[in-house]
């Protein structure tokens, strides 16, 4: 298996036609497309200290959820944090591959697997006029904002959620990884009880406590992280005789 046919095979499975205009997806740097693929790096940021991982470990190539170039580049120095991530990657012959909102959007992606760790029933889709199936809602039995605040802190291991709590019962939950926080209304508008997502703003939070909306906010990282599952499950299938590694990027100590 090669860098460029790797590539192919998950660009069919989560195609860019699905990306945001203003995203910044897909291959985000390759020395050698032909070079064989055979030690790969999951990571939901490609940060420095992820980059430092695949090379001490030989990797070939780096698969990741956020853009590791996402805004233009007007120098390639060492000077330049972005630029140095890529020199590390062209000189230690390592691709990398970036999915973002096409892995968002994409049946059995991000929100996919958030709603599965949730045990959500008749999922949906759901989002605004720009991104209308970015989001997923569905139903489960009856629940409390506590006991969904204790599922998610179980399911996503993050310890810290912070909610806007209104008493009210929980038949329906709708939910967006990541940054979610202008999904507060489509969710509203879809029929949830509770919404969840990775951060919100703080005007938002407010926003929500004065439209009758309650939220949970359960971290951007962990809210998204989850889908690493996913792209192991489809490289591993692509490349069996691969050796895949995962890395835990995020770098913010939770208490």
């Amino acid at each position: 298996m090669t860098v460029k046919e790797l590539y192919h095979i998950l660009d069919d499975r989560i195609p860019s036609s699905l990306s945001c205009p203003w995203d910044n997806d897909g291959l985000m740097c390759s020395p050698d497309l032909s070079a064989p693929v055979k030690r790969i790096l999951l990571t939901l940021d490609v940060s420095e200290a992820a980059v430092d991982y695949a090379v001490a470990n030989g990797c070939d190539l780096i698969i990741s959820h956020h853009p590791m170039i996402f805004r233009p580049l007007t120098c390639v120095t060492e000077e330049n944090l972005t630029a140095r991530k890529l020199l590390k990657c062209v000189q230690n012959g390592i691709s990398v591959f970036s999915f973002h909102t096409r892995l968002d959007i994409v049946e059995g992606g991000v929100n996919d697997r958030l709603a599965e760790l949730l045990g959500l029933c008749d999922v949906q889709t759901f989002g605004d006029d720009a991104t209308p199936t970015i989001g997923r809602i569905g139903s489960v039995p009856q629940t409390t904002m506590e006991e969904l605040a204790h599922m998610l802190k179980v399911q996503l291991l993050f310890p810290t959620i912070q909610s806007v709590e209104l008493g009210k019962p929980i038949k329906r939950i709708a939910l967006v990884g990541g940054d979610g926080k202008d999904f507060l209304k489509p969710a509203m508008k879809a029929g949830a009880d509770v919404y969840i997502t990775g951060t919100m703003s703080y005007n938002s939070m407010v926003d929500a406590a004065d439209l009758g909306m309650q939220v949970i906010e359960a971290g951007h990282f962990f809210t998204e992280n989850p889908v690493l599952d996913v792209l192991y499950q489809m490289v591993h299938q692509a490349v069996p005789d691969g050796n895949v590694y995962t890395y835990f990027s995020d770098p913010v100590t939770h208490r």
